[in-house]
């Protein structure tokens, strides 16, 4: 049995704004995730349960193989569609931010749409130092997942009872996704006591996994296999991998948005790897590199992450960008690797 995770004054003043909600708006983070995607999808469904208005708004694109998220179709990018955007957040009378701890994360031009309005927030999250100001911030780093943390808030709030497959297999996705397949921070067992709820919908998630990670393109095979044999450079001595990835050679191998999400992982199949890298020159924004890092064990990525690539995110798992050439960002990486050194080993 799952313990209760909100306090009574944020149980009374969560439950105050809903129910006196009719116009309800998500927001989510910037180039949208498995559990972004999940997490909004799955609130727009509980509130239209309840009979509200509601718009789950995204910053940019979601990746082509999120696309069989429930009702990912119906959500709003602010990127393209900014008159429905600013009518949805003029009439908002409650903004359920999902997924981020900071303005930043919106991008800049939602984040100041979003914090001039008027309307009440709820912010629930699953990073550390959450920096918005809110009227309830429920925020859990220790969980796996927004999806897991927004299950539990359901389950004390009550509204858990009714819970669809539909919901169910957006929190699913959730908690797939930001777990690699329950392969990283996912040692907790509440994190199985939740899923086993999920399951009692009815749901399939060996159906939810195959739609998630066998929807890729020949392109992506070739363009892994590319990425393994010519660019992953292996750093035997500290127990680290690097891999790059050029907007030239994006272009070369013809793939869709999304198409390296997972790559990162690969390396650390390697017998004795414990960090992996991936730069990612930026396909929007000339001469921004992405920074995504994973690790296994006690090795602190969002240590590392916030230190030298402006960025931050989870023990195992986190991210960052600079604003330099590939070359440049490759000699941050290497002295980063050596002032880790220790931890690494």
């Amino acid at each position: 049995m799952l313990s209760a995770l909100l306090s009574s004054e944020q149980t009374e003043t969560l439950r105050r704004l809903v129910t006196h909600a009719q116009h309800v708006v998500t927001v989510c983070h910037t180039n949208p995730d498995g559990d972004a995607m999940g997490s909004s999808a799955a609130f727009m469904l509980l509130m239209r349960r309840m009979e509200k208005q509601v718009t789950a708004i995204l910053p940019n694109r979601f990746p082509d193989f999120l696309r069989r998220v429930p009702v990912s179709a119906e959500m709003l990018r602010a990127d393209r569609q900014g008159k429905k955007i600013d009518e949805a957040l003029a009439q908002a009378d409650l903004i359920v931010m999902l997924d981020f701890n900071t303005q930043s994360r919106m991008g800049d031009a939602l984040a100041e749409k979003v914090m001039a309005t008027k309307a009440a927030k709820v912010m629930i999250d699953h990073h550390i130092s959450p920096d918005i100001p809110c009227d309830v911030v429920i925020s859990h780093p220790d969980m796996c997942s927004t999806c897991e943390v927004l299950l539990r808030v359901m389950l004390d709030m009550g509204w858990a009872e009714g819970l669809t497959p539909e919901e169910a297999t957006a929190l699913y996705t959730g908690l797939m996704t930001d777990t690699g397949n329950f392969s990283y921070a996912s040692n907790r067992p509440e994190i199985f006591e939740a899923v086993s709820i999920l399951l009692q919908t009815g749901i399939d998630k060996d159906r939810i996994y195959r739609d998630v990670f066998f929807t890729h393109t020949e392109g992506r095979f070739r363009l892994l296999g590319y990425l393994l044999y010519v660019k992953m450079e292996v750093m035997k001595e500290y127990h680290a991998a690097l891999m790059t990835l050029t907007n030239e050679e994006w272009k070369r191998f013809q793939t869709r948005n999304g198409a390296t999400e997972g790559f990162v992982n690969m390396p650390l199949e390697i017998e004795g790897m414990r960090l992996s890298i991936f730069l990612r020159e930026d396909t929007e924004t000339k001469g921004l590199i992405k920074v995504s890092t994973r690790s296994v064990d006690d090795f602190p990525c969002n240590e590392f992450c916030a230190e030298f690539f402006n960025g931050g995110g989870h023990k195992n798992a986190a991210g960052g960008s600079l604003r330099m050439s590939m070359e440049e960002a490759v000699e941050v990486v290497h002295r980063a690797v050596k002032k880790y050194e220790e931890k690494l080993k």
